[in-house]
């Protein structure tokens, strides 16, 4: 069985001032600001929001997240089947349209890449 994806859920970028860069595009691109909290000891989240969907410092530095009709247990039989390292998961993380269940991994320039559905089966 092989894992293909069929959307992006969200790109985490790295900005000198998250509100700076959050009012920005509110104000320039319409987008919704939202901030949750990712839980205890963590700092709250900054997402920017637009229609479905929610400057690179290096190689290795993004942080992608693909959206797969896969379940984690087809994901991670995929990764492992590749020789691909699994870093984390499965585990349930909060995305742009609710929960996913996600597995991480990273590419070969050292980037972290989410691998997640959504709990509902929602692509």
């Amino acid at each position: 069985m092989s894992v293909s994806v069929n959307a992006l859920d969200h790109i985490v970028i790295n900005v000198a001032d998250v509100a700076r860069t959050a009012d920005w595009y509110r104000k320039i691109l319409g987008m919704e600001v939202r901030v949750f909290d990712p839980g205890p000891g963590k700092t709250p989240r900054t997402s920017l929001v637009f229609g479905n969907q929610a400057d690179h410092v290096a190689a290795g530095s993004d942080d992608l997240c693909f959206l797969t009709a896969s379940t984690p247990d087809e994901v991670v039989a995929h990764l492992k089947a590749n020789g691909v390292a699994i870093e984390e998961g499965p585990v349930a993380k909060q995305g742009a349209r609710g929960t996913l269940r996600s597995v991480y991994c990273r590419d070969p320039d050292g980037s972290l890449i989410e691998i997640s559905s959504y709990q509902d089966g929602a692509a």
